[in-house]
């Protein structure tokens, strides 16, 4: 009776352990979809915030320049971006110098040199005009140049 007893009892523990082993597996995969969505979420917070401080410094930036976020004219012109590097590539790639490049764009070389450095950044204006000289070859940039120097 007693052996009879015990291999009931291991018996009965072992379904137990295997009907237990079931539902936490069931569980473990639930709780391992919700981590994954929670990391999801947490991703689209941070784009999200990232977005609205964009747009908080757009619109600080519109309204010290007392433009105001209602000017379609400002809405319609697409977002030019500059990087410093480059316009120093882009200006070797040339082979002109700082004030070289500066006439072309109607600013001082120590202006080119600062924008390249990083310690200054080229006004919404300069950068169209970044953008009309960025497609010059360089037959076409000394040719300007030329002109530029037969005019003045």
């Amino acid at each position: 009776m007693n052996n009879l007893a015990s291999l009931l009892k291991a018996e009965i523990s072992r379904v137990a352990r295997k009907e237990v082993r079931a539902e936490i597996e069931s569980l473990r995969k639930a709780s391992a979809q919700q981590r994954s969505h929670i990391a999801a979420l947490r991703r689209q917070i941070q784009d999200l915030e990232r977005l609205a401080r964009r747009a908080a410094r757009g619109a600080e930036g519109r309204a010290a320049k007392g433009g105001g976020g209602d000017d379609p004219a400002l809405d319609d012109e697409p977002q030019r971006r500059f990087s410093a590097k480059r316009l120093a590539s882009h200006r070797t790639k040339l082979g002109l110098s700082a004030a070289a490049y500066g006439q072309l764009l109607g600013v001082s070389g120590q202006t080119i040199y600062n924008w390249e450095q990083g310690q200054a950044r080229p006004r919404p204006e300069q950068l169209k005009k970044l953008v009309a000289v960025r497609v010059l070859t360089k037959a076409s940039a000394a040719a300007q140049l030329q002109n530029a120097a037969d005019a003045g």
